[in-house]
């Protein structure tokens, strides 16, 4: 399992309620925030929700 970089860089304002509450749970609280996760299925899918409010890369 490799890892992803996924930045936050759009804003959550006028987003529902669970789009924002995915975004918290990848830990991105403001934009241009990047965290690190590992490479899994959940997290693919946490990022494929939102993927319009986050750019993903290789890291």
């Amino acid at each position: 399992m490799g890892k992803i970089k996924v930045t936050k860089v759009k804003s959550t304002i006028k987003r529902t309620q669970r789009q924002k509450r995915t975004l918290e749970a990848l830990g991105l609280k403001r934009i241009g925030q990047v965290v690190e996760h590992e490479n899994t299925p959940n997290i693919l899918g946490m990022v494929a929700k939102v993927e319009h409010l986050v750019s993903v890369e290789e890291a």
